[in-house]
């Protein structure tokens, strides 16, 4: 039997078997579990199945978490918790409370002194700056690029000066629908030195992650639309 905690289950990034990205301890875990957090509750309704399809989700208890949810109802999710029940935190994609609300959740627990269990699985953000061949000891990731012209340009001067002055890796995502036009954004913006990595697909079938300079990716021919993808820029 697991001990009471806030367990924050990782959930794969692509459509494949979750055994080949998550540990089997994350499913005895998840098998023992009566309340959950989740993003979407049909998605997480699915994803267990995935683990294990004995698991009987009609027994189980789902607390809706995301960007629409109330600050002052996220507490009362905790009520199982602080009662002695051991409850789960699931997100739409990879790990949760990383770049998702699930931190909103975590932070409660933290402040109110109970005990939060990250469990291990992907995560886009990590496993795109392994795979890049820059900076890991330094890096930041700024979640989405600022819709507005002005703003986005002063937003990518930033990023270019935190670069050259702190030697530091920037990591950022974009609606995938615009991902073209924001490699095309780039190229014609930056300077050329710059370089640029374009992860897509991570732990997919289709999986792509590639390190260009900017004046490279400038000449070259890529769709990257309405795939998962994260950019990371470096010197």
């Amino acid at each position: 039997m697991i001990e009471t905690g806030l367990y924050l289950i990782p959930v794969p990034l692509s459509d494949v078997a979750t055994d080949t990205v998550l540990p089997a301890g994350n499913t005895a875990i998840v098998r023992e579990i009566k309340h959950f957090i989740v993003e979407n509750v049909r998605s997480a309704r699915r994803f267990l199945k995935k683990c294990d399809r004995e698991i009987d989700i009609d027994t189980l208890t789902f607390y809706t978490l995301n960007g629409h949810t109330r600050a002052e109802e996220i507490a009362g999710y905790l009520e199982p918790l602080k009662a002695g029940h051991a409850m789960g935190v699931i997100s739409e994609a990879g790990c949760p409370a990383i770049a998702d609300p699930g931190a909103d959740v975590v932070a409660i627990a933290q402040r109110e002194g109970l005990r939060v269990v990250p469990l291990v699985g992907p995560s886009s953000i990590i496993m795109s700056l392994m795979g890049s061949g820059f900076n890991g000891q330094s890096f930041a990731f700024g979640g989405y690029l600022p819709i507005d012209a002005g703003e986005r340009a002063r937003k990518l001067k930033e990023m270019e000066q935190s670069i050259r002055r702190l030697d530091q890796t920037q990591i950022f995502i974009e609606t995938p629908y615009r991902n073209n036009r924001l490699i095309a954004e780039l190229a014609h913006s930056l300077p050329k030195q710059l370089r640029l990595c374009v992860a897509s697909d991570i732990t997919g079938k289709n999986e792509k992650i590639l390190t260009r300079t900017i004046e490279q990716w400038g000449r070259m021919k890529y769709d990257y639309d309405k795939i998962p993808t994260i950019f990371l820029l470096y010197k």
